[in-house]
This record gives structure tokens, C-alpha cells and sequence, in this order.
């Protein structure tokens, strides 16, 4: 018996693909659930973009922010990282995106461009050394 639902072969891989990506996903939250990131003796490398220049890139504080976020601790993922705490909640809308194009989204939401822009203007400001700006920068 057919399929009521039409699916093209390439919608088709991409949803075979949101399984495994998914299980990932949950693993490695289950795990940064359980690892401190910012502990002494953690395992997790630091950044090597600050490590070789001292400048803090746009994904400096994002492990600490999304283990911050997994304990429900607002506060702390914001003084980590910011930009990530505003954008992970659209991550999944973006995939749903990808994975069926229909789906109606903000036009800025689903431009790389725009994100391009905001990530560089963000990377920038985070390592001012003057406040407002300084906040941005992690810790």
C-alpha cells in the first residue's frame, strides 16, 4: 500500500539523518549535564582562538553557557555567552527549516547573512575593553 504522503528522496535522507543527529545531541547534553566545563580538572579544552591571541572569539563561554543552561541557571549562561543563549533556542526551528522548506520562518532568521553580520559585530564588541561591551566577554 502507498504512502498517502509524498516524499521526495532528498527529504527523505534528511529525516533518516535527524534520528542519529538527535541521539547525539542527547547524549552529549546528558553528558555536559553531568561534566562541569568550568571545573579545574575538567576534560574539555579550552578555547586555542583565545589560547593563541587572548581575544575572545563568538563561541568562547558556549560549553560553560549550555551546561549553565542545562542546570537552569540563567544568570550564569548569560555572563558566559550571550549570543548563544539567544540563538540555540532557534536552532531547532532552523533544522525543522531544512528539513521541510515550507515551514514559515522570519526571513532574517533563516539568512546566513544576518547571522554572519551579528556573529562578526558580536565577536568585536565582546573584546572591548570598555563597559557595556566588556560584559559580553565570558565569566
Amino acid at each position: 500500500m502507498a504512502s498517502s504522503i509524498a516524499i521526495n528522496g532528498r527529504s527523505r535522507s534528511r529525516w533518516r539523518l535527524a534520528v542519529p543527529v538527535a541521539l547525539l545531541l542527547s547524549m552529549a547534553a546528558t553528558l555536559l549535564f553531568l561534566l562541569d566545563p568550568a571545573a579545574p580538572d575538567s576534560w574539555l579544552p579550552g578555547c586555542p582562538f583565545h589560547a593563541l591571541t587572548g581575544l575572545y572569539c563568538p563561541g568562547c563561554g558556549t560549553t560553560r553557557a549550555l551546561h549553565a543552561l542545562l542546570h537552569f541557571d540563567w544568570p550564569t549562561a548569560l555572563a558566559m555567552n550571550p549570543l548563544a543563549v539567544v540563538a540555540i533556542p532557534l536552532l531547532p526551528l532552523l533544522l525543522l527549516h531544512q528539513l521541510r522548506p515550507q515551514l514559515a520562518l522570519a526571513r532574517w532568521v533563516a539568512d546566513g547573512r544576518v547571522w554572519l553580520v551579528v556573529v562578526l559585530v558580536f565577536a568585536v564588541l565582546r573584546n572591548l575593553p570598555a563597559a557595556p561591551f566588556s560584559w559580553l566577554a565570558p565569566g
